[in-house]
């Protein structure tokens, strides 16, 4: 899978707001059949940046993403929202899903 860790630095005025700004392509995103999840957290740090994590099936289904029309959309409208260019980690990883961190295990609840 292809798993793709970005920050985004949104501008502060519009930071309260980034969520629905970006809710089209995050929507359109999210309904490709090569993506396996597309999320957004706010950071607990600065309240101005966004952690997204998004994951893809294979190599091919990341380059559909990066060829879709709402991609091309997004590259000419999220910009302008931005403080900076966003910071971005892309790498492939031999698994398809999440894994569970062993070493915090939640015994078994009923």
């Amino acid at each position: 899978m292809i798993l793709i860790t970005a920050k985004f630095r949104v501008k502060p005025a519009y930071a309260d707001q980034w969520p629905d700004i970006a809710a089209d392509f995050t929507r359109a995103t999210r309904q490709e059949p090569g993506c396996l999840w597309y999320d957004w957290s706010r950071s607990v740090d600065d309240p101005n940046e966004y952690v997204l994590i998004e994951a893809f099936r294979d190599s091919e289904a990341g380059a559909a993403h990066v060829a879709s029309e709402h991609f091309r959309t997004a590259q000419r409208t999220l910009p302008p929202y931005l403080s900076e260019t966003p910071l971005v980690i892309n790498t492939t990883v031999p698994q398809d899903d999440w894994s569970r961190l062993g070493e915090m295990a939640v015994p078994h609840q009923e």
